[in-house]
């Protein structure tokens, strides 16, 4: 039973740190919002032709940035812990993850970019929007709504802490 228990626990933690890095990281919050996007696009409509090793492949450098994000934030916080000094050790280490993070990045962009360029799907999507309008104002709703998500959630989880206190 104490097995069982452990291993929860270390779901809980490790679930912890992921909505903790949600919560701080704005950059973990742009990667979230671009993947959001890509999948409804995929998942919600039929223009896009993608086999199902495509999907996985897209799936694969999702995890890759969001798992690079996450080991980012953790080299960051121990090597904080460890000195906030401006060490040249520190700051290799810093800027290595930080690196790994880009590249993972740019990668699945280009992934992104081979796997769904398909001009007659985008033109179908337009058409879509242009004769469905009401859909163009969703869009904009949803870009405001992730903007905010990006940029001022993090602000919004630490106001809520301090009115808790």
């Amino acid at each position: 039973m104490n097995d069982v228990k452990s291993l929860a626990k270390s779901f809980l933690y490790a679930i912890k740190g992921i909505l903790w890095v949600v919560c701080n990281e704005r950059n973990f919050r742009i990667h979230i919002t671009c993947m959001c996007y890509m999948f409804y696009y995929l998942l919600r409509y039929d223009f896009f032709v993608v086999s199902k090793t495509e999907f996985c492949i897209l799936l694969l450098s999702c995890a890759l940035v969001l798992g690079g994000e996450l080991i980012n934030t953790g080299v960051e916080k121990a090597d904080d812990a460890v000195s906030r000094e401006h060490k040249r050790a520190i700051a290799i280490s810093k800027d290595a993850a930080a690196g790994a993070v880009l590249i993972f990045a740019v990668f699945s962009v280009l992934i992104g970019i081979v796997i769904m360029f398909q001009k007659d799907a985008f033109l179908q999507l337009f058409n879509h929007y242009a004769t469905e309008p009401i859909y163009i104002l969703y869009l904009v709703l949803s870009l405001i709504m992730a903007l905010l998500f990006i940029f001022k959630f993090g602000s919004f989880i630490k106001f809520i802490k301090g009115k808790k206190k």
